[in-house]
């Protein structure tokens, strides 16, 4: 018997696990990946007896691999905010699922925990670019402005670290970040600490961003902006948070960002306007290796025959909604 902890490698999954281990410490064996990497029930290689938690990754592009896990004898845990499908009915699975705009993993978990450790999950929503909802969650606190920017830049630079084609883009592997947050109770005690890995992640950031924030979009409206980046490490990492910088700077529009990918293909990034969190999940979901959320969501990897098609789906998806 095992006890197993699958989480999303973004800060959000981090965070949910961070505050998960706090409040319950175990000898567990960490399941991990790039932000991307999400069908990851099927390779933990789940037996009878195992303890599983599985957080911020969708239930649906893990149902089969899950089923399987439950029906082997194994408990499962899974707390998640994306698009579930069907949920099994086991008596060995527990399942927090909230699909609402506002909410992440990171939320849920501290409020399963009745909020023992709120500070984590303020970095968590603040790195799923939930703003508002963060603001709203860290009013009991009395923080400072100073305060909620240092726990805002770390969500952010944690989500950033999450977004890769592979490990060797990331400045940090998620498991090994994780290992250097899970170390102190509190994120400002990390900051303070272990200010070499806090730094690491900021340069890294502000340097990718830099690059980012130099390109024009291939073409923008009232409705949808679309913006074509390289195949490169530095766009690769800075898909995501690009794409949330654009969703906080025009929140009117919904907006795409596209990154090359060495095959031709693209990987995407869709964020609903911020004055209308619905659709993104909607639009991504119509291909292949897409999925996500109402307000952000992806494809893992889009053909390039089908950019006309993606293209055209986004625009009619703000028009009908906008």
């Amino acid at each position: 018997m095992a006890t197993i902890d699958i989480f999303n490698g973004d800060a959000d999954g981090i965070c949910a696990l961070i505050q998960l281990r706090l409040s319950q410490p175990r000898n567990s064996r960490l399941v991990t990946g790039v932000k991307r990497d999400i069908s990851l029930v099927a390779s933990a290689a789940i037996e009878a007896g195992d303890e599983v938690v599985i957080l911020d990754i969708s239930m649906e592009k893990n149902h089969l691999a899950l089923c399987a896990a439950l029906s082997a004898g194994a408990r499962c845990f899974y707390v998640d905010h994306h698009f579930a499908g069907d949920i099994p009915e086991h008596n060995n699975l527990e399942a927090i699922i909230n699909t609402a705009p506002d909410v992440c993993t990171s939320m849920l978990v501290n409020q399963y925990l009745h909020g023992a450790y709120t500070e984590w999950a303020l970095v968590g929503a603040f790195g799923d670019n939930l703003k508002k909802s963060a603001g709203e969650l860290a009013k009991p606190l009395h923080l400072d402005d100073n305060k909620l920017d240092v726990l805002e830049r770390l969500g952010i630079y944690i989500n950033y670290n999450g977004y890769g084609a592979r490990l060797e883009d990331l400045h940090f592997p998620p498991a090994e970040l994780y290992r250097l947050l899970s170390a102190y109770a509190s994120p400002f005690s990390f900051v303070a600490e272990d200010s070499a890995s806090f730094k690491q992640l900021e340069q890294g950031y502000q340097d990718d961003m830099g690059l980012a924030r130099a390109l024009s979009p291939e073409w923008a409206d009232e409705q949808v902006g679309l913006y074509l980046l390289p195949n490169a490490a530095w766009a690769r990492r800075v898909s995501g948070v690009f794409s949330n910088d654009l969703a906080n700077d025009f929140a009117e529009r919904a907006h795409a960002v596209l990154t090359l990918k060495a095959d031709g293909n693209y990987l995407v990034s869709v964020r609903a306007p911020l004055s209308n969190k619905t659709g993104a999940d909607d639009i991504c979901r119509q291909f292949a290796t897409g999925g996500g959320r109402k307000a952000a969501a992806g494809i893992n990897d889009l053909p390039a025959g089908d950019l006309p098609r993606f293209v055209d789906t986004l625009r009619n998806q703000y028009k009908k909604n906008g």
